[in-house]
């Protein structure tokens, strides 16, 4: 019997490989032929999912958004109870930091990513996808806490929603070059949401719906 082919796992380690050649040399190291190396696997199998190199890149860029995806839901599942607006939008955060080796290496993706993407406006709409979604589903989630009245008075949660990612954002971005440590870029995101957050808030519970969160935060200009 001819052995049965997981077209959706290869693919992820084919997205796997590319993206720890882009961390460990940006994507001038990435090509069908150096991807299916570091897969260990034939070049032809790489062409068989991927016609162009263009076209690898842009699914394994939204691979990393997938996979972060992925681990947010399980982190939330896995809660020994039900999670709160304010644990919920903490999750989303701290899993942008570098606090890990594969986290350091999306960010680093993103970083090479963003630089492309300065000058191919394909690749900018590719890293711009699912930045609305976000932004919403965080200004809907604080909005949730604002009639709980679990927010600071008078904060308007779209700008808050906005704020929040660029908070998330900047500090990843501030691990990487050393300015900071992982755990002091923890502590700046738990800064701002106890400003955000009422002392007696973070009440409300609220189901495992994760966000689809863009791609990685891109560095900055």
């Amino acid at each position: 019997m001819p052995k049965q082919v997981d077209h959706d796992a290869r693919k992820r380690e084919i997205s796997e490989a590319l993206l720890r050649l882009v961390a460990a040399g940006g994507l001038e190291s990435v090509s069908l032929r150096n991807v299916a190396a570091e897969a260990g696997i034939s070049m032809g199998a790489v062409q068989h999912y991927f016609a162009t190199k263009d076209e690898m890149l842009q699914f394994a860029l939204r691979y990393i958004t997938l996979r972060r995806e992925q681990r947010i839901t399980e982190r939330l599942s896995a809660a020994p109870e039900r999670f709160t607006v304010r644990s919920l939008l903490r999750t989303c955060l701290v899993d942008v930091l570098p606090t890990d080796e594969q986290r350091r290496a999306e960010l680093l993706a993103g970083i090479a990513y963003f630089i492309r993407a300065l000058r191919e406006p394909r690749m900018a709409e590719v890293m711009a996808e699912g930045t609305p979604e976000l932004i919403a589903f965080f200004a809907d989630q604080l909005g949730a806490a604002g009639q709980a009245g679990e927010l600071t008075p008078g904060v308007d949660v779209r700008q808050e929603a906005i704020l929040l990612w660029s908070v998330a954002e900047s500090q990843a971005t501030s691990v990487v070059l050393g300015e900071r440590t992982p755990d002091e870029a923890v502590a700046t995101v738990d800064y701002y949401l106890d400003r955000l957050f009422s002392p007696s808030g973070s009440a409300t519970s609220r189901s495992p719906r994760a966000p689809r969160p863009s791609g990685p935060p891109p560095a900055r200009p």
